[in-house]
């Protein structure tokens, strides 16, 4: 071989591993902050971004963050998502999106099963976000007086009915102004009743009782207490014989009578859209916030015996999920 023709290729076999290396996908790093991690659910998650042609441990990396219920750890473990430098952040529940909004205003951050994020503070509007967070609401027109209209379905001679709301802000009061409108105008004593914390759960039931309640309205106004202490709070229900309608599925999975609530495996699919959609460019205040189209009605039948209850037959046509 001449001298020049071994410098020509010796030249190339030493550029190729960088060309080659340049041609390697970028394994993306994705972080899961969740007040309360659903296993089940987020494995619809996984599904999802695999049929959009994403291969775990080639093309994405998912580190999972999970509270397990005590929303003081959210801060410091957005804050380990921050080190691991992930690019993009999957928060589940109000509570963790507030703390991955806090920790970063750099890193896009994909929100789900947030009640309202207008009223939040997380997005300027469900059109246009106009900042780092994007992502699906559980957010309704209609939906409050929907539960509303199930509930009395089931308990037609209600004339006291209790909702039990939590945390303060613009959601918490504007939902309590609707509930309020629509209860007059069926004739109902509504009485609010507020928790907060595990321990105020107690005390809300007590209360309810004092009022004679004949009914409960648990509302989702983003403080994120009843679904982390969704054992504690079906329980109560049960305990005090009041048939409630509760703010999610999951609910009634843990012992609730029933539930009306935007589809919590849709909520996950979706979710993975919006990743596939931000890492393929997409800047997330230019990506509308979505609100719920697929709604499961869902009841414990177990529970509707213990409180003697006997769904109406038009009723258990339209379940989407029946525990027994």
């Amino acid at each position: 071989m001449r001298r020049r023709d071994f410098i020509v290729l010796s030249g190339s076999a030493a550029v190729w591993p960088i060309a080659a290396r340049a041609q390697q996908k970028r394994l993306y790093r994705i972080g899961v902050l969740s007040q309360d991690l659903q296993p089940g659910l987020l494995e619809t998650f996984r599904d999802e971004l695999q049929k959009r042609g994403y291969v775990e441990g080639a093309d994405i990396t998912i580190e999972l963050r999970d509270a397990d219920g005590q929303n003081e750890r959210l801060p410091a473990l957005a804050d380990e998502l921050l080190k691991l430098k992930v690019d993009i952040i999957v928060a589940v529940n109000t509570p963790a999106v507030h703390a991955a909004k806090k920790a970063t205003n750099a890193i896009p951050v994909v929100m789900m099963r947030v009640a309202d994020p207008v009223r939040s503070g997380l997005v300027a509007s469900l059109s246009h976000p106009g900042g780092n967070v994007t992502g699906l609401t559980n957010q309704s027109s209609d939906l409050l007086e929907k539960k509303l209209q199930v509930l009395l379905e089931v308990v037609p001679g209600a004339r006291r009915v209790a909702m039990l709301v939590s945390g303060p802000g613009k959601l918490r009061d504007d939902t309590i102004a609707r509930a309020r409108a629509m209860a007059s105008s069926r004739g109902i004593a509504l009485q609010v009743v507020e928790a907060t914390t595990a321990p105020a759960l107690d005390e809300a039931f007590a209360a309810m009782k004092r009022e004679r309640a004949e009914a409960l309205l648990v509302a989702d106004t983003g403080g994120g207490v009843f679904f982390t202490e969704r054992a504690r709070l079906t329980e109560l229900a049960l305990a005090h014989r009041v048939p409630a309608m509760f703010a999610n599925a999951e609910l009634v999975e843990a012992g609730g009578l029933m539930a009306y609530a935007p589809d919590s495996v849709e909520n996950y699919r979706r979710a993975a859209v919006f990743i596939d959609r931000i890492l393929r460019g997409a800047k997330p205040a230019d990506i509308p916030v979505e609100q719920p189209t697929k709604f499961e009605l869902a009841v414990n039948m177990k529970t509707a015996r213990a409180l003697n209850i006997a769904f109406p037959p038009a009723l258990l046509l339209r379940v989407d999920r029946r525990i027994e």
